[in-house]
């Protein structure tokens, strides 16, 4: 697979998952994917990283970490290639994860 297939493997996968965030989430998220937003998008990823280990307390909690690794994900490769790995498992054993209908015996799994 050439690098701009799995480039747009990895952006079908991750808006899948952007879709499944509450719409003001969405919003914001593809703003800060951008690539002008580079200066932003990296302290926002460590700072949700960060606030993922508070997630005892109320507002913060453990699903700030994913995000915030997918929003670093973009500037740092080792992370890219961890994440592809990682959105390619959950697309394989955990379609509903990504908005995708659960596979039944009558059903084919969606795609």
């Amino acid at each position: 697979m050439s690098d701009a297939e799995r480039d747009q493997e990895r952006e079908r996968r991750l808006d899948l998952l952007i879709r499944r965030l509450p719409e003001r989430f969405q919003h914001v998220v593809r703003w800060l994917r951008r690539p002008s937003a580079k200066w932003l998008r990296i302290p926002a990823g460590v700072l949700l990283i960060i606030g993922s280990i508070f997630s005892i307390l109320p507002i913060l909690g453990l699903w700030m970490l994913p995000l915030g690794i997918v929003l670093l994900a973009d500037d740092v490769p080792m992370l890219r290639r961890v994440t592809d790995r990682v959105l390619e498992w959950i697309e394989r054993r955990r379609p509903h994860w990504m908005g995708a209908l659960r596979p039944t015996p009558d059903r084919k799994e969606v795609r």
